[in-house]
């Protein structure tokens, strides 16, 4: 009998491009090397710590939990429930409200995948440049997608008509995927104007809005980088909103997520969850429970949530400094770049080619994606004029 050789007739896959980067930042000698690329978010000393409470609150979960048993597909409903107010407010827009725990904001977005891909006439509007993940869940569930350009990268502008009159020609039916804010990779914010417009669209075609929720409190505030989520939510029939904690609570091993379904009918809710539940079952079976755990520990906490959403304030006020200080250092080569101080959260995108890029990294030893994003929070403030200096000569 012969030997099978099913793996070997497989095609080969290119590394994921920001896991190669990592191991290329780390096998480079040079110490003046700066990682711009991974997306973690780094304190003045170059740490990605553990928050204090989370400690805190981890600390009472080694004291107080009593069990390691299965959760269920469905996933913590103290987490659930708790995450919900601090995400979209008691009220959530006027609209009923059900959600699944998920394995960090990625199964969020799968998981919302999944259910869209049920009507395989519909279609997915995603604007450019966006994460370098969304493209990938959308097509491995087989969803159609339709771009338009979100953003200029020489001008450093949203394109807010062309926007608009994408979403105008979409069909009935068709998705639209949204940003909550701190967009990923630009930065960039969307006025109060932008979004209602945005909101009309939807409404007068028909269409369902998938938030991808990533980075709330990290760019103005929990509240004020909700609002504009939250007008859409209050001006058409149903959403979905995929939730990541990785970013906001400092969890990013702890694969913490929930993808919400929000409403008019709970009936129409139920389906929804249990069909997410049925894909998550045949999927990982029962979410991590650890991270969700934590998340229910500090917001349900009369003491914790303070102390979250003040540590929460200092991360977001030492990128908005880093932004400023890095705004002014660019804009000297570029002035388009001065916009880098009015944007938002962890990205931006610089305007470089991936040739420029590559060679950055070989002579200046300045690691980044060839995309040319940028995370913000990767420099020490000390460390923003030297970088520019060595950034400046390779833009484009």
């Amino acid at each position: 009998m012969s030997k099978t050789a099913f793996f070997d007739s497989l095609a080969e896959q290119r590394p994921d491009p920001l896991l190669e980067l990592i191991a290329k930042f780390a096998a480079d000698p040079r110490s003046g090397k700066v990682d711009l690329g991974v997306g973690v978010y780094r304190d003045e000393m170059g740490r990605t710590p553990v928050m204090r409470v989370v400690k805190a609150a981890e600390h009472y979960l080694w004291e107080t939990q009593e069990s390691k048993s299965y959760i269920g597909p469905e996933g913590d409903p103290a987490f659930l429930r708790t995450l919900a107010l601090e995400v979209f407010g008691e009220h959530h827009g006027g609209r009923l409200i059900s959600g699944i725990q998920t394995p960090g904001g990625t199964g969020a977005l799968r998981l919302a995948a999944e259910l869209l891909a049920r009507d395989k006439r519909r279609k997915i509007w995603i604007g450019t440049p966006t994460w370098v993940n969304h493209q990938a869940i959308f097509a491995a569930v087989g969803l159609q997608m339709g771009t338009y350009r979100f953003f200029d990268i020489g001008k450093q502008i949203v394109l807010v008509d062309e926007m608009l009159t994408s979403l105008q020609n979409a069909a009935p039916g068709d998705a639209v995927l949204l940003q909550t804010s701190c967009h990923n990779p630009t930065g960039a914010g969307l006025s109060p104007q932008t979004w209602q417009d945005i909101a009309a669209v939807i409404a007068a075609k028909g269409l369902l809005p998938l938030f991808d929720n990533a980075y709330q409190g990290l760019g103005r505030g929990p509240i004020e980088d909700a609002a504009g989520m939250m007008t859409i939510i209050e001006a058409v029939g149903e959403v979905m909103v995929a939730v990541s904690c990785s970013k906001s609570f400092s969890l990013y091993r702890e694969r913490t997520g929930a993808v919400y379904l929000l409403g008019d009918i709970q009936a129409s809710l139920d389906k929804g969850i249990g069909n997410l539940a049925s894909h998550a079952r045949a999927s990982y079976s029962m979410p991590p429970a650890h991270g969700a755990a934590i998340v229910a520990a500090i917001l349900q906490d009369p003491s914790r949530r303070p102390a979250w959403v003040d540590e929460l304030g200092e991360m977001r006020i030492r990128m908005a400094e880093i932004r400023r200080a890095a705004a002014e250092a660019f804009a000297r080569f570029r002035p388009e770049l001065a916009g880098i101080g009015s944007q938002e959260g962890m990205f931006s995108v610089l305007p470089i080619s991936p040739e420029n890029v590559r060679q950055l990294q070989a002579e200046r030893g300045i690691y980044m994606p060839d995309s040319g994003r940028i995370n913000v929070a990767g420099m020490r403030m000390e460390d923003v004029a030297s970088v520019a200096e060595r950034v400046g000569p390779y833009l484009t």
